[in-house]
């Protein structure tokens, strides 16, 4: 059996790239937003190599919906929108909700000084 060491933080950043998705939900659709970026990143993650990981949140609001996903490189931004089926899934976001993406390297990490007592 084979058993992996559990993951730990380093000194200084692993380059990983991040997309933030910010989608502005129209009034009383954050749940139908949600669903929409859920199905969209669900496909990502089944079919596409450079998917790492993702965390989709709703404001407590009921105003937004936030994908923040990590990949592999930039270039994954293009793969995925260069995939028919991506972009019609992500193109109904329109119907429910405003959205932007930006797509950031991770510059620096900061972890907790707290020393053990």
């Amino acid at each position: 059996m084979d058993i992996k060491s559990p993951a730990a933080f380093t000194a200084s950043p692993t380059p990983t790239t991040f997309i933030v998705n910010v989608i502005h939900a129209s009034p009383g659709k954050q749940e139908e937003a949600f669903a929409v970026i859920q199905d969209v990143v669900h496909y990502v993650a089944e079919r596409k190599e450079g998917f790492l990981w993702s965390t989709l949140a709703k404001s407590a609001d009921g105003l937004t919906v936030v994908n923040i996903e990590a990949i592999q490189g930039a270039g994954n931004v293009e793969e995925f929108f260069s995939d028919p089926v991506f972009v019609a899934k992500f193109r109904k976001l329109d119907e429910v909700s405003s959205s932007e993406f930006h797509t950031y390297t991770v510059g620096d990490l900061v972890l907790p000084k707290r020393t053990a007592a």
